[in-house]
């Protein structure tokens, strides 16, 4: 395959890095590899290929390096990753995940060694607390959480774990949208005794409209089965960093797990990855009008939405990290979990579903949901509150959707 003598854009990367046709008969697109174990072209090419999979060698520039079994990789999966890195500006490297659980877990037990702490920012999504209380904590690591978006919050409590391992930002949070400010967690690690590093769940704006790696962040985490995959029919998960090394250490752990995503899975997330900026755009115009439209309705007391923030520093991290809002939003429905409820129940166009980032509408109660495991501290201090409705919009017409909400709320 002859390689341009320039260097293309993502747009272009994502249809023709990381694919021979040559090697699949011609296929102009990848076809799905269902196989379990490969055929070794010698016996020493098997041997080196244990040798570089257990960290004995390192491949050379360029190589191709037999592969030995699916648990471990398989040409989906190096096809995907080598496909995703151009998508996440800064990024050299990618390992995915049969969920987005998968990914943080994987993260966690990669990067925190045994007795080191961990700070997040909070609210997180549901089930990342939920493996924070009911794995991290009673394995004995420390856990500490700090609003989202406090700066001087997280320097401070930074300061005290001496034995702190890995920085934990969750921007813009879920269900809140409060942002924490990228640059400045990283600027905390870099110049903390430990040197931990900083890992950005990037779901809700990335790869399109928030860069955490271009800022300085060390690793970035994706749920693929939101945007990425974009269509609610596959389950995915995705880490990318500049450092390879770090890669490479979670695709070792991954292979004592099991966790890596499917062939089947890999090609559907491969064949998504070319729109996922088209989906984004689209699905963001449509969320801005409809959240400032709905901001101004009398039975919604509060829309939580970057373009509607009033909070000064909230909008100077908007401002400095992201460059549109995403489709994603919360509204305050007047009536408590009564009225949040009604206006679930009313809906025609928008499903009540959990999950986000599809090309269809949907909305759901997260503090009886996607957030029902935290704690009552948690849902207050996190301000999840009975009334909010999650809501992420699809690319259905914006005007439809308008349409469909404040009936529901009439």
């Amino acid at each position: 395959m002859v390689k341009p003598s320039y260097r293309v854009r993502p747009e272009t990367a994502i249809l023709t890095r990381g694919f021979d046709p040559s090697l699949s008969v011609g296929a102009a697109r990848p076809p799905v590899y269902r196989t379990s174990t490969f055929v070794f072209s010698s016996p020493e090419a098997a041997e080196r290929a244990f040798a570089i999979a257990l960290g004995k060698l390192q491949p050379t520039e360029g190589e191709n390096v037999d592969l030995i079994y699916s648990r471990l990789s398989h040409p989906n999966a190096e096809i995907v990753e080598d496909h995703l890195v151009p998508l996440e500006r800064g990024a050299k490297s990618a390992a995915v995940f049969n969920s987005g659980m998968a990914a943080i877990a994987s993260c966690c037990f990669a990067f925190l060694p045994r007795g080191s702490a961990l700070l997040h920012t909070q609210p997180l999504y549901g089930g990342t607390q939920h493996l924070v209380h009911q794995v991290l904590e009673p394995l004995g690591f420390a856990v500490v959480a700090v609003p989202a978006g406090e700066r001087d919050a997280l320097a401070r409590v930074a300061a005290s774990l001496s034995d702190l391992a890995l920085v934990f930002v969750e921007t813009p949070a879920n269900p809140t949208l409060r942002m924490t400010d990228i640059s400045h967690a990283v600027e905390v690690a870099r110049s903390h005794p430990a040197k931990p590093l900083v890992a950005v769940d990037n779901t809700f704006l990335g790869p399109a409209f928030q860069h955490p790696l271009e800022i300085g962040a060390d690793l970035a985490v994706y749920s693929a089965t939101k945007f990425l995959g974009g269509q609610s029919d596959i389950l995915g998960g995705v880490v990318l960093a500049r450092d390879e090394d770090l890669v490479a250490q979670l695709r070792g752990l991954r292979a004592l797990f099991g966790n890596i995503l499917q062939p089947d899975e890999a090609w559907i997330l491969d064949s998504r990855l070319a729109t996922v900026t088209l989906r984004m755009n689209r699905q963001s115009k449509n969320a801005q009008r409809i959240a400032e439209r709905l901001a101004q309705h009398p039975r919604v007391r509060r829309v939580h939405y970057p373009s509607l923030f009033e909070d000064r520093e909230q909008r100077r991290i908007r401002d400095a990290q992201c460059d549109f809002p995403g489709s994603v939003f919360s509204i305050e429905v007047e009536g408590g979990k009564r009225g949040a409820f009604e206006f679930l129940r009313r809906l025609t166009i928008a499903r009540n579903a959990v999950s986000l980032g599809g090309i269809e509408t949907l909305a759901c109660h997260p503090k009886t949901t996607t957030h029902s495991e935290l704690r009552d501290e948690e849902h207050a201090r996190a301000e999840i509150t009975d009334g909010l409705v999650r809501i992420s919009i699809g690319t259905e017409h914006w005007k439809d959707l308008i349409a469909d909400f404040e009936a529901a709320l009439e």
